[in-house]
């Protein structure tokens, strides 16, 4: 079983700083059996409720914490507890603190019936409230948690972690067994299986919370500070006409992108990112490798990140819908933290298969894309290698586009188009050189805004290249943090408007 809530939130935050939020709980009207049941799980527990709040400090940063009291009848939510809980929410949002939880629950209270399951409509409300003031909601998941806790603000995280080997789940165990005759199958509803799952982003021991809801805020509330101009040399001189790029065919851009020891996202965010949370999946049950969604840092740039990782992009395991979906999740914490998105671009391709086209593939391009222009966040897209199809174009309409030098774009992979103009794929060189999908021609196009310098090709310098991208992306998005959001996504949508005219 998990530490008590007043443990945990002891480890939770600094030594010392922790508050209490809470006061005297008023019960609705109870049976005597019902009153003394509370009597005993208040002597057992040594807490009031099944719900403690209060706020304490993470790292000298003020924060609010909740936490549940698995002692106190399981955990189970009714209306003082949900009470208790609205309120702590609702303090945090008036007074614009970050909120961390750590529900451990069996779920709404059977003694109260279905006035406690109501409650978890307004505990989701009042979360959905301050998430929608843009403050962060962290969620530290605990054994066990399931039913409605689970179902309301246990599921509502901007960021969640869980317990190592932690029971998480909305059908408890004992009632699937009591109503189908057989037990549940075992490990579905552990932890580790949530975040194969993308169901839940890590899994964190209550000793190590503190420091990863640390590093979540620090990227999460980082104030913007000024960038350091690039280096001479960081970035090419194209001047929007392309002069002063070199003139490399589009072949040899295509080949040394499919360098296997070309730096790629990963590479990226070790070498030139100041911190780097991942995250994991959707948030609703699915996860592609191909995809990585992380919040980072580049200097004091705060951001959140989707890139395409070229290493979990296989002939057999393409982007496909569930990738696409995760970067909505991602263009959603962008819009609700307030934060620049940072899509970095690197596919052979979407996946062509049975699954993808069930999985509704068309269509999360086409909202991708939707999203991606019209959300109110900056947004920074970056060529980083290869582009190839509608995999690409989904993270590309952005506020600025940053180009590695021999990154590209392009409807097909060259041997697509050549197998579909000249039925073979042995015209590919000359499909790319026709078809404009090298960086100088995308900024002859008005697609790109800079490109940064590969010398002679990033495989040979990977730790340079990326230091090099790096210092470039922390003065682009300082730039764009600058600007006023009406203008910055009123000239996103006239670029767009004007490609081909």
């Amino acid at each position: 079983m998990s530490a008590g809530a007043r443990d945990l939130l002891e480890l939770v935050v600094d030594p010392g700083t922790l508050r209490s939020w809470d006061v005297p709980p008023q019960q609705p009207p109870a049976s005597p059996e019902y009153r003394a049941a509370l009597e005993r799980a208040a002597q057992r527990s040594g807490a009031d409720e099944a719900v403690l709040t209060g706020e304490g400090l993470v790292h000298g940063r003020r924060v609010a914490v909740a936490a549940s009291e698995f002692a106190f009848l399981g955990g189970s939510i009714g209306v003082a507890a949900a009470e208790r809980l609205v309120g702590a929410v609702e303090r945090a949002t008036a007074e614009g603190l970050p909120l961390l939880v750590a529900p451990a629950s069996g779920g709404t209270r059977m003694q109260e019936g279905t006035v406690a399951f109501l409650q978890m409509v307004k505990v989701s409300a009042a979360v959905a409230a301050h998430r929608a003031a843009g403050l962060p909601y962290l969620v530290h998941l605990r054994h066990p948690t399931t039913g409605g806790v689970f179902a309301s603000w246990g599921s509502l995280g901007h960021v969640t972690v869980a317990e190592p080997g932690a029971l998480i789940g909305f059908l408890g165990p004992r009632v699937y067994e009591a109503l189908h005759g057989e037990p549940f199958p075992e490990g579905v509803q552990r932890a580790e299986n949530l975040v194969r799952h993308g169901l839940v982003d890590a899994v964190v021991p209550p000793e190590q919370v503190r420091d990863v809801a640390a590093r979540a805020l620090g990227i999460l509330l980082a104030p913007p500070v000024p960038a350091p101009a690039p280096r001479p040399g960081d970035v090419l001189d194209a001047g929007g006409s392309g002069q002063g790029l070199p003139d490399v065919p589009a072949w040899t851009s295509v080949e040394r992108s499919r360098d296997p020891e070309r730096p790629d996202v990963r590479a990226l965010l070790r070498s030139a990112a100041a911190d780097v949370l991942p995250l994991q999946g959707t948030g609703a049950g699915e996860a592609e490798p191909g995809l990585l969604l992380a919040l980072a840092r580049f200097g004091g740039a705060s951001c959140v990140l989707l890139g395409q990782d070229r290493v979990g992009q296989t002939t057999r395991t393409r982007l496909g819908p569930a990738a696409l979906r995760a970067a909505r999740r991602g263009m959603n914490l962008a819009r609700e933290l307030r934060l620049p998105l940072v899509t970095v671009i690197d596919t052979p391709g979407a996946a062509l298969s049975v699954e993808a086209e069930e999985g509704g593939l068309a269509g999360e391009i086409a909202r991708c894309l939707a999203e991606l222009i019209t959300l109110p966040a900056p947004t920074l897209a970056v060529l980083l290698g290869s582009g190839a199809g509608g995999a690409a174009l989904a993270l590309l309409p952005a506020d600025r586009v940053v180009a590695a030098q021999h990154g590209w774009l392009s409807p097909l992979p060259p041997e697509g188009a050549s197998a579909i103009v000249h039925r073979d794929v042995d015209h590919a060189p000359q499909m790319a050189a026709q078809q404009g999908v090298r960086s100088v021609d995308l900024v002859r196009a008005g697609l790109v805004d800079a490109v940064v310098p590969e010398r002679p090709d990033a495989a040979a310098e990977p730790e340079e290249f990326c230091a090099r991208l790096g210092r470039v992306l922390e003065a682009e998005l300082v730039a764009l943090r600058g600007r006023e959001p009406g203008e910055r996504t009123t000239a996103r949508l006239q670029r767009y408007r004007r490609i081909g005219r």
